[in-house]
């Protein structure tokens, strides 16, 4: 392989928009290129020899996005000879050869379904100086089979499927994703396992519909059960999970998340909108009521859990009374957290040519009530709290003030955000330990807790984050991941509406 400078390796940056699941697929990507001879770049370093974007398409910004940092690119590419840029994910999915069309400095296109092929793709456009655009229409090979260098000493994503059966008129992730393929659940706690195994606490099973799960080998009580048995996995303290839909969110799932102790009462259930109508002309084949009952038994069976959510407005033909029906929804179940969304055309998908598109001032205008509307219960929920002492996943990059305000900040059990005094154990407690505290102030989108700990347990996960080291899974189902030194990583930026 051709090196940068002679005895030197090839480094590498990945660069990642959208969503959880784009999040981990960029683990992939890094840990492949690791696999072939890359290092990782300092984040800092300006002139890596490749470039990799890792892109989103559900934001009607995603393209000029993508097509900006490209254009800042050209110069430092033009000024560094050797170096490659390459984009994969969703968008690359979508506009396939019109990416080296607008941007022809770009070397490398690749897709979801072809992971796998970035590497090879590389070399190839390195020795043939032109660039490889290689988009496969289905999955080369299932991506958890594909070596992973994890970001986080203490939690991980499993993914448990890719693609989505659904046909949502706002979506275009199953155009781009293809359809629902499940692991088989020993493949998925094998992942699961090896990741406890190296001192991960907390692991997040992700699917494009993870309730679905099952479906290809004909067995609709397979997330349960999946859920079930990640409790007998030693090691393993908190489980989550995202994103179900509505329309198959059974009982036994509500039962194993209400049994199993290490699987957090915290539930991510995506609303979109709270008028039927809407619902309707969106392909989604509940109603408000049906997800209100839900929301309703799953309070019934652990009245501690948080719920949040996904909402979209401006959705075509959203009347005046369709969004205010949003905002009775929105006071009936009492989210902890939303993520709201300005509806955002997408070419190609059936909400794109509907009538009655908004006008782009009607929309801003409801957002920022509906804005106002979640942001007055998330507080009020969390008001709910003070007083109450939480036990805390101590996290990397979630308190952005917390070097000027002597903090440090992880996430509660129920997944909110908690930003937490030291006291006298300033410089002892690392990222990925336990601290139990008393929560002392709630905002409509964290908690602080100002008293010193009352107790702080170092795990294993916190040693690895204090030597720099993060857990690699190697590309095979089975077998312990091995250790590798990290550097330090962009955080993700954006979220996925599409569920």
């Amino acid at each position: 392989m051709t090196t940068a400078a002679a005895g030197s390796p090839r480094t590498y940056q990945v660069r990642t928009y959208g969503c959880q699941m784009n999040v981990h697929d960029s683990e992939r990507i890094s840990g492949l290129l690791e696999d072939a001879g890359y290092v990782r770049a300092a984040e800092a370093d300006e002139q890596p020899d490749v470039v990799v974007f890792n892109t989103c398409a559900v934001r009607e910004n995603a393209d000029n996005r993508l097509y900006g940092n490209l254009g800042h690119l050209r110069p430092v590419k033009a000024k560094h000879p050797g170096m490659q840029i390459a984009v994969g994910g969703c968008l690359a999915q979508k506009d396939r050869g019109d990416i080296v069309r607008k941007a022809p400095w770009v070397d490398v296109v690749f897709g979801t379904h072809n992971i796998g092929s970035l590497p090879a793709l590389l070399d190839r456009a390195r020795h043939n100086t032109a660039a490889e655009v290689e988009i496969l229409e289905s999955l080369e090979v299932f991506p958890s089979t594909l070596p992973t260098r994890r970001e986080s000493t203490y939690a991980g994503w499993v993914s448990i499927s890719v693609g989505c059966n659904n046909t949502c008129t706002f979506c275009i992730v199953p155009s781009l994703r293809g359809k629902e393929k499940d692991r088989r659940p020993g493949d998925v706690l094998a992942e699961v396992r090896a990741l406890a195994d190296a001192g991960v606490l907390e692991v997040t099973l992700l699917g494009q519909n993870v309730n679905s799960y099952g479906v290809e080998f004909g067995d609709r009580y397979a997330f349960g059960k999946l859920l079930r048995a990640c409790g007998d996995i030693d090691g393993l303290e908190r489980v989550r999970f995202t994103s179900p839909h509505p329309k198959d969110f059974t009982d036994d799932v509500i039962a194993a998340m209400a049994e199993t102790p290490n699987v957090c009462h915290s539930l991510h259930m995506p609303l979109q909108s709270g008028s039927d109508d809407v619902l309707r002309a969106m392909r989604r084949s509940y109603r408000s009521e049906r997800y209100l009952g839900i929301i309703e038994k799953v309070r019934a069976a652990m009245p501690d859990a948080a719920i949040t959510t996904d909402i979209i407005v401006g959705f075509p033909g959203e009347t005046e009374a369709d969004f205010v029906r949003t905002l009775d929804v929105v006071r009936e179940a009492r989210f902890s957290s939303a993520f709201t969304f300005q509806y955002s055309k997408r070419p190609g998908t059936p909400a794109a040519t509907m009538e009655g598109q908004l006008p782009k001032q009607v929309v801003q205008e409801r957002y920022e009530r509906l804005i106002a509307c979640v942001e007055e219960i998330t507080w009020a929920e969390n008001k709910k709290l003070v007083g109450e002492t939480v036990e805390v996943l101590v996290a990397v990059g979630e308190g952005r003030k917390d070097e000027r305000t002597g903090r440090m900040s992880g996430r509660a059990r129920d997944g909110r955000l908690v930003h937490f005094a030291t006291g006298e154990l300033a410089g002892q407690i690392r990222p990925g330990d336990i601290v139990h505290t008393t929560v002392t102030y709630a905002a409509p989108h964290h908690l602080n807790a100002d008293g010193a700990p009352l107790a702080h347990r170092r795990t294993r996960a916190g040693d690895a984050a204090e030597a720099g080291q993060v857990p690699r899974t190697p590309g095979v189902l089975l077998g312990l991941p091995t250790i590798g030194a990290p550097a330090a990583a962009p955080a993700p930026v954006g979220g996925c509406a599409a569920h």
